[in-house]
């Protein structure tokens, strides 16, 4: 990421209320999976949510515990790969972080390939649909292989540093 950037970026975090209905989302399709959403997973999916951005693992750590208190690293963790293999929260290689998923791209929640738009200039990320995700599939069938997950990460600059430049 380059220099911080001294212009309008894009809308701020999700309300609370959004969160929570995210919250309840994904519990209840767990619950309809069988699955359990633990206080951990929930915390750290609810830190995810309401920071509307990509967030580093020592950050999560460092913001768990509600009366200020770290979590302890394995905690976080395994919430973290729960949250990845459910599709519920992608990790960004390129910037060492996680996000939520976003539920904009209709497919919240289950496994899909993510595609990343990642602003050099402000850090700003967005979750798009991956069109290249049928080709890739097709190639790693052709060579034997089953993917697991795919994520797509593309780097640039995004409207509004792209019109400050």
């Amino acid at each position: 990421m380059g220099d911080p950037c001294d212009h309008h970026h894009h809308e701020g975090p999700p309300d609370a209320a959004e969160v929570e209905r995210a919250l309840a989302a994904a519990d209840a399709r767990l619950s309809a999976e069988g699955e359990r959403m633990t206080a951990a997973r929930l915390r750290v999916l609810g830190l995810l949510l309401a920071a509307g951005e990509p967030v580093k693992a020592y950050d999560l750590i460092a913001r768990f515990g509600e009366d200020g208190r770290p979590a302890k690293p394995p905690t976080v963790y395994r919430a973290l790969e729960f949250l990845e293999r459910k599709g519920l929260a992608h990790r960004i290689a390129s910037i060492s972080a996680y996000v939520a998923c976003n539920v904009e791209t209709g497919e919240a929640g289950s496994l899909h390939a993510a595609a990343f738009l990642i602003c050099d200039c402000c850090g700003a990320t967005e979750e798009v649909s991956a069109p290249a995700a049928g080709g890739l599939d097709s190639a790693a069938e052709h060579a034997g292989y089953v993917i697991a997950r795919t994520t797509i990460e593309a780097h640039g600059r995004c409207p509004a540093c792209r019109v400050a430049v």
